[in-house]
């Protein structure tokens, strides 16, 4: 099951400083500690826990569990979901309406995500999309409170150039989005849902560098170093 796990999702091994065996280790802890829920009749076999961990440890193989300690519960869907929100305009007129979800991230509280995109994860790396590490970025940058992208850093130091550098990598994507956007430029590579927020961004980024650390690499230079001293490092949630 593991190497078949790691054939489907080739991503896993990619990079030369994951250790296949520390990997294959952190997942049996992590399998251990969480609950897996299937919905609307969905069963979660062995195999599918297997795939959503193995992915799930990734941006903390190098950081430890102990940065999913506020949560025990993984919901699964079958496909995409809808969610029920509440929006108020600037007359004040509450709107309702449903949001189709492929994944969401509660702070304390449980990952939900859609196995039709979990199962598509390895040939969805070409455009560095993966539904379980952008929910499971998210539960990171929630340690500090809510998701604002930018998760707990190791010292004040770390945490300016952080803030500098994401900000400008930001604005330039959200630049280069409006270019295409409205004057037909070539539009970005990562999906446009990393312009709505900086927590956005650092999550629809972060899975384009573990799934496709080298287009990431040619599309995000000034992220490289950043990403690559954040989630090779041994820092403490």
């Amino acid at each position: 099951m593991w190497l078949s796990t790691l054939q489907t999702y080739p991503f896993l091994t990619a990079d030369p400083a994951n250790d296949p065996e520390q990997l294959r280790a952190m997942v049996a802890e992590f399998l251990s500690d969480k609950e897996f829920s299937g919905m609307h009749g969905l069963d979660i076999s062995d195999a599918m826990a297997v795939a959503i961990a193995a992915q799930a440890c990734l941006p903390v193989l190098h950081l430890g569990l102990s940065w999913y300690d506020d949560f025990k519960g993984i919901v699964v869907h079958p496909g995409a979901m809808l969610a029920r929100r509440e929006m108020v305009d600037d007359a004040g007129v509450v709107h309702h309406y449903k949001e189709a979800l492929t994944g969401e991230a509660m702070q304390h509280g449980p990952v939900t995500l859609s196995w039709a995109d979990v199962a598509a994860s390895g040939d969805s790396a070409q455009a560095g999309y993966n539904v379980v590490i952008h929910e499971f970025v998210h539960k990171m940058d929630m340690r500090t409170g809510s998701a604002d992208g930018c998760p707990p850093l190791p010292s004040r130091l770390i945490w300016e150039s952080w803030r500098v550098t994401m900000q400008a990598s930001y604005a330039r994507f959200q630049s280069k989005l409006t270019m295409a956007e409205r004057f037909g430029a070539e539009p970005p590579w990562l999906d446009a849902y990393a312009a709505t927020a900086p927590a956005e961004f650092f999550a629809v980024t972060s899975e384009a560098y573990f799934v496709n650390r080298q287009r990431f690499t040619q599309e995000f230079p000034e992220l490289m170093p950043l990403f690559a001293q954040f989630f090779n490092a041994s820092a403490a949630p």
